[in-house]
């Protein structure tokens, strides 16, 4: 399982791009557009394939789940321990984001997956994670109604390895968007997962 993130600011073409990524086989995309008003949220949608729809993640801006058929909201931690998260928890499928293995295996049933974060140094805020040890602490996993997934310095080089230590999926955000060719960079993680699990 891929999942791609979107870069905080717009990246030229983006919609286009994404309509790529899912035609070559992307599981998610988590939209986190945090500087966006809701028309620029619209607009974006709106340059979406909407056979896609159902791929999306919104990351705010959840009452769009009315308007378009979205119906899969990602919760910070802060939004998950203030409780913001319970009245979609029926309707909707959710998920959220830890940063240590002790959190992820007391989330409960009504998570489908949540980010572990971070497993390598990030690519797109420099410095961070350099000191993570959440990569190692993967084998102290106990919580298998929740999927798990790795987060944080993903790219083609390193992708397998989460995979070789227990994640359920991995999601990329620099790997893809820094890259230069976001297609293409795409293309070769998802080689390597098949690879993988040949």
């Amino acid at each position: 399982m891929i999942l791609v993130i979107t870069p905080e600011v717009s990246f030229q073409n983006e919609a286009e791009i994404i309509n790529q990524l899912f035609q070559e086989g992307l599981d998610l995309l988590h939209i986190r557009k945090p500087m966006f008003i809701r028309e620029e949220m619209k607009s974006f949608l709106d340059h979406i394939d909407e056979k896609f729809y159902a791929q999306l993640v919104l990351h705010g801006f959840y009452d769009m789940g009315k308007e378009y058929p979205i119906t899969r909201f990602h919760f910070r931690e802060a939004d998950r321990l203030a409780g913001g998260f319970k009245s979609y928890a029926n309707e909707y499928i959710i998920s959220t984001s830890v940063h240590d293995i002790e959190t992820f295996n007391a989330l409960g049933k009504e998570w489908e997956y949540a980010f572990a974060s971070p497993v390598f140094p990030s690519i797109s805020k420099k410095g961070y994670g350099e000191q993570s040890a959440v990569m190692e602490d993967l084998k102290h996993r106990t919580n298998h109604d929740v999927k798990l997934i790795a987060l944080g310095g993903i790219n083609e080089n390193n992708i397998s390895k989460v995979f070789e230590n227990g994640a359920d999926g991995a999601a990329i955000l620099g790997g893809i968007w820094e890259s230069g060719e976001p297609v293409h960079s795409f293309k070769k993680c998802r080689e390597k997962i098949i690879d993988h699990s040949v």
